[in-house]
């Protein structure tokens, strides 16, 4: 990782060995492992809590900007109310023993808001 080869690790090991003595160097190698995983764990957490408030952010992004588009698509509807159609109504779904039947049209509605099913022209015979 560090690029530190193993001739390197005998060389601090060995002074090491010479400074701190063979009575204390057991100890001293414990304590310098706990607190190297006590660095490695505060590093992780801080790296979680990164990526998660990164996540936080792009959600919070995300629910800002469809929070605007909603805005815009009702400025729409106000300012030009015949340029937006409105969205059929969802039925539910019928069941397989009953079918739905057709709405019929209510009398103020025009002619180009209709939808009709029969076809335009009769199927021409031989």
């Amino acid at each position: 990782m560090f690029g530190i080869s193993f001739g390197e690790l005998l060389l601090v090991g060995l002074v090491a060995l010479l400074v701190l003595g063979p009575e204390r160097l057991p100890g001293a190698a414990r304590t310098a492992g706990l607190w190297i995983g006590r660095l490695k764990r505060s590093f992780n957490a801080i790296k979680q809590e990164v990526e998660r408030e990164i996540g936080a952010d792009d959600i919070r992004r995300q629910l800002h900007n469809e929070h605007i588009l909603s805005m815009e698509q009702e400025a729409r509807k106000i300012l030009n109310p015949q340029s937006v159609s409105p969205q059929p109504p969802v039925a539910p779904a019928a069941s397989s023993e009953t079918a739905a039947a057709p709405t019929p049209a209510s009398s103020d509605t025009t002619p180009a808001a209709s939808v009709t099913t029969e076809p335009t022209q009769p199927p021409r015979a031989p």
